[in-house]
């Protein structure tokens, strides 16, 4: 394995797509293989590829690296995105756990069977659990990124968890003006806003076919 990194995963968002975030905001570029059928999946298996029987996979360094959040660090620490000590790691780590809670509800949101209470409670939970956690870390410290005022991880998926709640409620941010401003801020570093134009390797919201190739892949229905 050389060259550049390779994933594989749906031709969707789910958790490949931070992921994609990463790498874009590093400048690296990557190719994609997507699963679009079980046996491709059951062929990952087989030929031990897939740890524990999981995507997404990455391709990298000589490694087949799965578990999303090993992968995110691996990538973070790579391209110099992880902060420059433990401190500041254990802080971006926060953060980051933060927002994965916050992504997960939203990825889990198209399989759904309660969609309107799903919608409900994640624009709760955005807004009152983890909104005003970074509204008040950038207030705080009056500094242009969350940690140490150096661009990481932590800033890449948190404009990307903001991305994705305003396509579910676009003014979700009208009481956070530090969050305003850092959406705005983020989405002009040059690699982030290189992702952001059409035709890059960024995902559409899912949509029910990406939904019902997801279940037959993974459950064979």
């Amino acid at each position: 394995m050389s060259g550049q990194p390779k994933l594989t995963y749906f031709n969707g968002r789910g958790r490949m797509e931070s992921i994609r975030w990463l790498f874009a905001a590093a400048g690296q570029d990557f190719e994609e293989t997507y699963l679009e059928t079980r046996a491709q999946y059951l062929k990952l298996i087989e030929d031990g590829k897939l740890l524990f029987g999981q995507v997404p996979l990455v391709e990298m360094d000589g490694m087949n690296l799965v578990q999303t959040k090993a992968i995110l660090s691996y990538i973070a620490g790579k391209y110099n995105l992880y902060g420059k000590d433990l401190k500041e790691r254990v802080q971006i780590d926060m953060y980051t756990g933060g927002t994965m809670d916050l992504m997960d509800m939203i990825l889990l949101y198209p399989f759904s069977e309660q969609k309107e209470k799903q919608l409900a409670n994640i624009i709760e939970k955005a807004t009152t659990r983890y909104l005003p956690v970074y509204e008040k870390a950038l207030k705080q410290h009056g500094q242009e990124f969350l940690v140490g005022n150096h661009f990481s991880w932590a800033d890449v998926q948190l404009l990307e968890a903001i991305l994705m709640l305003e396509e579910k409620k676009p003014d979700i941010l009208a009481q956070f003006s530090q969050l305003q401003s850092f959406k705005r801020r983020t989405s002009n570093i040059p690699t982030i806003k290189k992702f952001l134009q059409p035709g890059s390797p960024r995902k559409p919201p899912p949509d029910d076919v990406y939904v019902a190739t997801v279940l037959k892949i993974l459950t064979n229905v």
